[in-house]
């Protein structure tokens, strides 16, 4: 076997990059990756904007089923509690959902999940899909995840909103930790009832909360 002592340098951009291009797929959910994939990196390379369509620009897939808010409430009470489930487990629930394969990719591709994932964080993540700003992300998880009954609030426990708000803001790498700190420790004494609740309009119709 051939052997070199030459070590490969990888760019520093690199990995950003790809998190970007990723986060990028996601959103944009083409039918031809490989094509998309080239006219992405083509624009990139040109100095011009990226071919990334939001959600409604998007055309349907006729043999998978919309990603929608309430398909990922279904799944979430398949998962039934847990913290954590393994991904072959959980890619069987997304496939009898017919959920498209190529957005569960994507998601586990952007949380670096393995065999055994945290639930919460790949849910945060399948939430941005649907929506491109952080507040619109936070809001579908709060409706997933709420026990309340249709037609009151989605509220959630102000615990879980500060684990999904600094995942998601870490994941998206364009938001310092300091701000993230900030709008939490003021959402905290500020609004924060007795309950240690968090309803969607305590971060949506607040102006002096800026999640981003």
């Amino acid at each position: 076997m051939l052997q070199t002592d030459k070590q490969i340098c990888i760019p520093p951009e690199l990995p950003e990059l790809l998190k970007q291009f990723t986060k990028a797929a996601i959103r944009t959910q083409p039918q031809d990756l490989i094509q998309w994939a080239a006219d992405y990196f083509g624009a990139l390379s040109h100095g011009e904007m990226p071919p990334v369509g939001e959600r409604s620009e998007r055309v349907p897939l006729c043999n998978w089923a919309e990603l929608t808010p309430e398909l990922l409430k279904i799944l979430h009470s398949r998962v039934g509690g847990r913290l954590i489930i393994h991904a072959n487990e959980l890619a069987q629930m997304w496939k009898v959902l017919n959920l498209p394969t190529d957005l569960f990719n994507g998601v586990m591709n952007v949380g670096r999940f393995t065999e055994e994932i945290e639930w919460l964080k790949f849910l945060a993540l399948a939430c941005s899909s649907l929506g491109v700003t952080i507040a619109k992300t936070l809001k579908t998880v709060c409706e997933v995840l709420s026990s309340d009954r249709d037609g009151g609030p989605a509220r959630i426990p102000f615990s879980t909103f500060q684990f999904l708000y600094t995942y998601i803001a870490e994941v998206d790498g364009e938001i310092s930790a300091s701000h993230v700190n900030r709008m939490l420790n003021y959402i905290e004494q500020e609004v924060i009832g007795p309950d240690g609740l968090i309803k969607v309009s305590d971060f949506t119709q607040n102006p002096r909360v800026r999640l981003e």
